[in-house]
């Protein structure tokens, strides 16, 4: 939803990539068991392809065009996790790799995968009407499915992209219904089904139906369904009134200033938007969703499927340098996030940032071409 480091020491040189030096086998036990993935007896030295990424990204964080954290797996095996920059501007609180960060559109592949599984658990299908569980749907959206939400086909209006939103109504509290209302009414910017236009109100009216056949809030569905069996206690549902520990703040950097992001009232972005992670839960959800953890496989199939324009549910399909490539984004005030999967080689990168003048997608790509070896890269 786009609303679109290296850590310093004392010193201020950072800490050590743990692929930076040979480390012992034990420490990357307990590095890997920290973060609920599986310890490896592997080579542990980074290739120099990473080595390169590695400098870029320094150099990124040393111009102020980087802040944030990164891990790299591989078949279990962390193969590189390290963050850079600050937490907090104003206290000089570095980031470390398991800084919480606001992930944007990312919570939207966790939208779909609860859509999937209520399929699976008989009290929906992708196939069925929006309007069998939005009454208020107007007339023109009789032939939306929830398919057409999951893969952006709809044709309703996304309520971000009405001009002067977030300048006129960020700091306003709205419920989904109310959310929804904004482009209600609206016409339909083409027949359902024929096009590919990113519609976040579509994945507002996605967590309505989450909540509507569940019976709990998206929120309580997404953490009993998910968080709590996978043990990603650092990811949740922001909430911008809480107080939320090791949450990073967001910044906006300007002609090489950083200024604190502007506030948004984390109802708006809701089923769309509204989740913090950390990279480590990223790549836990990562390898617990590819292997079939939290939906069976013909359900991973079909959210995996390119239905036109590379998008299947919640994520974006396509190749990298001839690697398939599953991947998505999120760009919130303040934060840009990227988590990419490559099926046949078993590999994830994530990088989350909390600053908006960087490009996370540029970096993961570039930390993927060397672990995967792409000649010339």
């Amino acid at each position: 939803m786009t609303m679109p480091s290296r850590r310093p020491s004392q010193t201020g040189l950072g800490v050590r990539s743990l692929s930076k030096t040979c480390l012992e086998r034990s420490a990357l036990r307990s590095i890997a068991a920290v973060i609920g993935i599986v310890a490896f007896a592997a080579p542990t030295c980074v290739f120099a392809q990473a080595e390169q990424a590695r400098a870029e990204v320094d150099q990124q964080a040393k111009a102020g065009r980087f802040s944030g954290a990164i891990l790299v797996v591989q078949d279990g095996r962390v193969l590189f996790h390290e963050a850079w920059g600050l937490a907090d501007r104003e206290w000089s609180v570095p980031n470390t790799p398991t800084t919480k960060f606001r992930v944007g559109s990312l919570t939207k592949q966790f939208t779909a995968v609860s859509i999937l599984k209520l399929q699976e658990a008989g009290k929906l299908s992708i196939d069925d009407p929006v309007s069998k569980f939005y009454p208020q749907a107007p007339a023109a959206w009789s032939k939306v499915t929830i398919k057409h939400l999951l893969t952006h086909g709809s044709g309703i209006p996304s309520y971000t992209a009405i001009a002067g939103f977030f300048d006129a109504q960020s700091h306003v509290a709205l419920t989904p219904d109310q959310i929804v209302a904004l482009t209600r009414d609206k016409r339909l910017e083409f027949e359902p089904g024929t096009r590919f236009v990113y519609d976040n109100t579509g994945y507002i009216l996605l967590g309505m139906v989450i909540e509507k056949v569940s019976g709990q809030a998206y929120a309580d569905y997404v953490g009993t369904q998910f968080l709590a069996p996978l043990g990603m206690s650092n990811t949740g549902y922001d909430v911008s009134g809480e107080v939320l520990p090791m949450r990073a703040r967001g910044y906006d950097v300007r002609k090489g200033k950083a200024y604190n992001a502007d506030y948004l009232d984390m109802s708006l972005p809701y089923a769309a938007g509204s989740l913090y992670s950390t990279v480590d839960d990223l790549a836990t959800w990562e390898e617990a969703l590819q292997s079939g953890k939290l939906i069976k496989a013909a359900s991973l199939t079909a959210m995996f499927t390119n239905w036109g324009d590379g998008y299947g549910f919640g994520e974006f399909i396509g190749k990298t340098f001839g690697h398939t490539r599953y991947f998505h984004s999120g760009g919130i005030n303040g934060f840009v996030s990227e988590l990419d999967y490559y099926p046949a080689e078993n590999l994830t990168v994530a990088v989350l940032t909390n600053q908006t003048n960087t490009s996370p997608d540029t970096i993961a790509t570039n930390f993927a071409t060397a672990y995967l070896k792409v000649p010339g890269r």
